[in-house]
């Protein structure tokens, strides 16, 4: 047993056999000596307490202080603290995509990535913004929804010192220094810099509207599109002009409002 994880102790009032008592006292001091105490209960973390009730468990959590990632990618070299991510990992290299939608048929690489894309086209939001009341289809959008509030952009560019609320949003900022386009449409060859962009551009070729309008049925290409869409049935408008209080349903036209109204009354 490693030295990095202990056994909760034994239940009260359970004796173990042992052949003398002296036996069992050096048994057991040996046992704390290196770190664990036998236990027919939980695997208990000596780093913050937090038990399990296996010690696979125990060891894959314990990574999580250690830092230990043994798991690394043969192509390219990213390492993980649990197989199963290397697993999902590998499927960006390979292109396998095993998890369907079977409304519209686009594939994700990971069975959490479809359950988040199903409610683009179920409309359910269950994730909700306690300040605006804004609702979103996965806790990682309201995380970022929260930093319009908060003002925090805690992903800066080292180039020009532009920062940003997601990391993502960060790394597609940085091809503008670089000039990187590696998403290629195989159709027209147009190249894009991150790979949303291209597979909206490829609906321009297909037609595909695959977010429709539970309401009036209006179909779009994107699910964005249909958010705003379905504000015209609301009446939903969550971006207020600070200055007057007029409100829009689009940050676009709060955008223009605030740069032709209010500059005008300023001049």
């Amino acid at each position: 047993m490693p030295a990095d994880f202990a056994m909760v102790g034994r239940k009260r009032g359970r004796k173990e056999p042992s052949s003398s008592g002296e036996a069992g006292d050096s048994a057991g001091s040996s046992e704390r000596g290196r770190g664990w105490a036998r236990s027919k209960t939980n695997f208990e973390c000596i780093m913050c307490g937090k038990a399990f009730s296996r010690s696979g468990d125990l060891t894959q959590h314990m990574r999580t202080h250690s830092g230990d990632r043994p798991y690394a990618c043969t192509t390219c070299g990213q390492a993980f603290s649990q197989s199963g991510n290397l697993t999902r990992h590998v499927r960006t290299h390979s292109g396998n995509r095993p998890y369907v939608c079977a409304t519209c048929g686009q594939a994700f690489s990971r069975s959490g990535g479809l359950t988040r894309h199903m409610r683009t086209h179920s409309g359910d939001r269950p994730y909700v913004c306690t300040t605006c009341g804004q609702a979103f289809s996965d806790s990682s959008s309201l995380r970022t929804h929260m930093r319009t509030h908060s003002g925090d952009r805690p992903y800066a560019c080292a180039t020009c010192g532009q920062a940003f609320s997601q990391s993502g949003h960060l790394t597609r900022h940085m091809r503008i220094h670089s000039g990187d386009r590696p998403y290629v449409c195989t159709t027209c060859g147009q190249a894009f810099s991150d790979s949303s962009s291209l597979t909206q551009h490829m609906r321009t070729h297909s037609g595909d509207r695959p977010f429709t309008c539970t309401t009036c049925g209006q179909a779009f290409s994107t699910s964005s599109s249909l958010v705003v869409h379905m504000r015209t049935h609301s009446g939903v408008r969550p971006f207020a002009c600070t200055t007057c209080g007029k409100a829009f349903s689009q940050s676009s036209s709060l955008t223009r409002h605030c740069a032709k109204v209010h500059a005008l009354d300023h001049d």
